[in-house]
């Protein structure tokens, strides 16, 4: 079945199209979570209260971007719920410097690490940069966007991403010397 038929069986309360619909998403969703929380039980969590809100609240989807891509917001806004209960993200409102547009540092000096280690290394990273960057780099937000989702300025959200990239830099240099 379509989606759109799927998502038209959901608005009818069809468990069986609620399910298709999850096994469709679930791990995608699951992988956003995690990316953002660090824990695999708060994420899973995230995904599962977020598929509930999502059927309970599917007739407000309008169809104006892919039904991925809402169920991703709602994601995204659950586990950022998340970290502020935690109390843990660090302060994204701190003093602002400027930042250049320039990606300045190549990520292809980092070509023998696996893939698998840098995912642990970003999952290293404190919460707010690791959010910043995962929205940012995994995501696909710009970070116009990603400051409407933080409640941030956008200067606040360049801001984050370059000192997370910075640190992550400097976390996989120090790799790749060990190594």
């Amino acid at each position: 079945m379509h989606t759109e038929k799927l998502i038209a069986a959901c608005r009818k309360n069809d468990g069986k199209a609620q399910l298709e619909i999850y096994k469709q998403y679930y791990r995608s969703m699951y992988s956003i979570a995690l990316r953002m929380l660090n824990d695999t039980a708060e994420a899973e969590d995230v995904m599962q209260e977020s598929f509930l809100k999502a059927f309970d609240k599917i007739g407000t989807y309008k169809g104006e971007v892919t039904f991925g891509a809402w169920l991703k917001k709602i994601v995204i806004n659950r586990s950022l719920d998340v970290l502020k209960a935690r109390k843990s993200m660090i302060s994204l409102e701190m003093a602002e410097e400027p930042v250049s547009d320039e990606e300045g540092e190549t990520w292809m000096n980092y070509r023998g690490l696996e893939i698998s280690t840098v995912k642990e290394v970003i999952s290293s990273l404190p919460d707010g940069y690791r959010v910043v960057l995962s929205l940012y780099l995994i995501e696909g937000y710009d970070h116009e966007e990603i400051s409407e989702i933080l409640s941030i300025t956008n200067a606040t959200s360049r801001t984050q991403y370059h000192r997370a990239r910075k640190l992550l830099a400097k976390k996989l240099n120090e790799l790749k010397a060990v190594s």
